[in-house]
Parts: C-alpha cells; sequence; structure tokens
C-alpha cells in the first residue's frame, strides 16, 4: 500500500468518526434549529468525500490486469 493510499485510509476512517460525532450531536437535541442545520450540512460533505474516497478505490479494483495487479492509471 501505498504513503497516498495510507493517509487516505487514516483519513476516510477519521472522517467517519467525525460523522458519527456529529450523528451523535443531533440525536442530543441539546441544540438549535440554525446549530442543526450546520452540523447535517458539515455532515452530508463529510460523506460526500466518503462516497468519493471509496468510488476511487472501487475503480481502482476493476483495474485489475490478467496477473492480479493493480495497474496505475
Amino acid at each position: 500500500m501505498s504513503e497516498q493510499e495510507k493517509q487516505n485510509e487514516g483519513s476516510l476512517e477519521q472522517t467517519f468518526a467525525e460523522i458519527e460525532d456529529i450523528i451523535k450531536n443531533l440525536e442530543s437535541n441539546e441544540m438549535d434549529l440554525e446549530a442543526s442545520f450546520a452540523l447535517y450540512e458539515q455532515g452530508m460533505k463529510k460523506l460526500k468525500f466518503c462516497n468519493e474516497a471509496i468510488d476511487t478505490v472501487e475503480k481502482k479494483m476493476l483495474v485489475l490486469n490478467e496477473q492480479g495487479e493493480l495497474e496505475e492509471f
């Protein structure tokens, strides 16, 4: 695994943890509507990042050569 892939994986895991924190805060019902909306918007941006990172990995998985090695593109 390359250094960039390790960094992306760490940041993906960190982003999932941040999304979990956002969900807990939204479920707490201790925020006003504006703060809740701001957190929701932040969570949606983080989900978009995660989806894009996962899509990138899936695309790389599809570009395997006959020897089972990943071809760079």
